[in-house]
């Protein structure tokens, strides 16, 4: 029987081969006859086999190379040396290795799915997932195989049927945590985080210390505010890792979204990070939390600047060595929203990827959109951040604006009834309520309105919407005289 080395390690979103024992030094063309006379080539074989078990990786090799040049057609030796190869980190050689193994025996599933794995691994995608499907083909039922065809179709966009190789990949009694952790991830893309989060168990309970199902499992948790069992996880990744910065850098963020900006100050100086907080930004204006940057103090204090011609250059610096801060996307989805609104979009959904549970950055995202008038666009995410967070007072008032712009002013009527619940003393709702009920021939729900907005609108700053009413009002109160509009039928 042939002998197979199949450990492997698990790149997230990218599949690594199968087959690795470990990592050793070769020169290639080596002059040393390891032969010592052997002159039959299936000896030779067996005494690879026998050093690639022990380890011996170099000795396998020139073994196998030996009874290849003894036998030239000589399959399983082609195969094996393919694998030595790998684990020597030669895969040039070992993709070559592998496609002699194949045109010498073509019905043999393991050289496809070694070459397959290999090329999956290299990302040459086009041309590895053919041939791992006629591995599958040929009967190879292995976790490795599935898997790697798995994110081959997810690195297509196919989630899918990633979905479903995933769940083939686990259905292998020896499926490893990395491919349980894999499943994982295509559950969540699936928006299956329940299911994420089982698959996730089994990855640890076959691997404990497996770094990446900790942190997608911290992840999944502190998105459900579960955060002290975030925290835990990710310090028993740090441990399995220790110093590793984006584990680190991870726990700071959640010990900000935990309320303890100490603790989150702490990891952030521990990894060399500029630290304003908690409570003061570079400015001198009042912040929540602690506020991590990586940059020169004038390029933060620059950032803070209300004017956008210096805000924004300083920002797009300070991006660059701090992609993921969620809180540098925010500002510059702040600072471009009036001036650039396809800018701010772009930040704000930035932002709104890093941090999902922030209802500030989807709002944000939401608000460049009606800026560009995309307003059925941006109705779904408004709706979506208001179920999270009901009381989310700029959602609902620019999901109102959406829906008065597309003229559905049944639907936008509750949303600024809420708003003039929230914040009674702000004029212009009662002008929006007052026109919206006008439109759907409300009259008097609509006097109504127009007589609170007077009651507390600006000479000034009202000026033109007051002139509006004042002429409205007349033709109005001779409509309801005349008993004409409709009643409010409305839930």
């Amino acid at each position: 029987m042939l002998f197979t080395l199949q450990s492997r390690r698990f790149l997230f979103r990218t599949i690594t081969l199968s087959l690795i024992l470990g990592c050793f030094q070769i020169v290639m063309g080596q002059v040393e006859d390891v032969t010592d006379g052997e002159t039959d080539p299936i000896k030779l074989f067996e005494r690879g086999q026998n050093a690639h078990a022990k380890g011996d990786l170099t000795r396998a090799l020139g073994l196998y190379e030996a009874a290849i040049k003894l036998r030239p057609e000589f399959p399983e030796a082609e195969y094996q040396r393919g694998v030595a190869l790998i684990a020597l980190d030669h895969p040039t050689d070992a993709e070559q290795a592998f496609k002699r193994a194949i045109d010498l025996r073509k019905d043999w599933a393991l050289p496809y799915r070694a070459l397959g794995n290999l090329l999956a691994r290299l990302q040459n995608d086009k041309e590895a997932e053919p041939i791992l499907r006629h591995a599958l083909q040929l009967g190879a039922t292995d976790f490795v195989t599935f898997d790697s065809l798995s994110t081959i179709r997810s690195r297509a966009g196919d989630n899918k049927e990633a979905l479903m190789l995933a769940q083939r990949a686990t259905e292998d009694a020896d499926a490893s945590a990395s491919a349980w952790a894999w499943r994982a991830t295509m559950e969540e893309a699936s928006e299956n985080k329940s299911a994420a989060l089982t698959s996730l168990d089994r990855a640890l309970q076959i691997e404990p210390k497996h770094v990446v199902a900790l942190k997608q499992r911290a992840a999944l948790r502190a998105e459900a505010g579960e955060y002290e069992r975030a925290i835990e996880e990710l310090k028993a990744a740090l441990a399995t890792q220790p110093g590793n910065k984006e584990l680190s850098l991870e726990l700071a963020r959640v010990y900000q979204r935990a309320n303890k900006p100490e603790e989150a100050r702490r990891v952030y100086e521990s990894l060399g990070y500029e630290v304003y907080g908690p409570g003061v930004s570079p400015d001198g204006s009042p912040v929540k939390g602690v506020v991590a940057v990586l940059g020169a103090p004038e390029d933060i204090a620059a950032a803070n600047n209300e004017d956008p011609k210096i805000a924004v250059p300083a920002l797009e610096k300070l991006l660059l060595a701090n992609p993921k801060n969620a809180a540098l996307w925010g500002r510059l989805g702040e600072v471009t929203r009036r001036t650039d609104p396809q800018k701010s979009a772009d930040a704000f959904r930035h932002a709104n990827e890093i941090d999902p549970t922030n209802p500030k950055y989807a709002t944000g995202y939401a608000a460049a959109l009606v800026q560009s008038r995309r307003f059925a666009e941006a109705i779904p995410i408004f709706r979506k951040v208001i179920n999270k967070a009901p009381n989310e007072y700029p959602a609902h008032a620019n999901l109102a604006l959406a829906l008065y712009e597309l003229k559905d002013y049944a639907a936008a009527l509750p949303e600024y009834e809420w708003l003039a619940a929230a914040r009674p003393e702000i004029a212009a709702t009662y002008f929006f309520l007052a026109t919206a009920h006008d439109k759907l021939g409300e009259y008097a729900q609509a006097l109504d309105a127009y007589e609170k907005f007077l009651s507390r609108a600006d000479p000034n700053s009202n000026k033109l919407d007051i002139e509006k009413v004042n002429l409205r009002l007349p033709g109005l109160r001779a409509q309801i005289k005349r008993g004409q509009g409709r009643k409010q039928k409305r839930p």
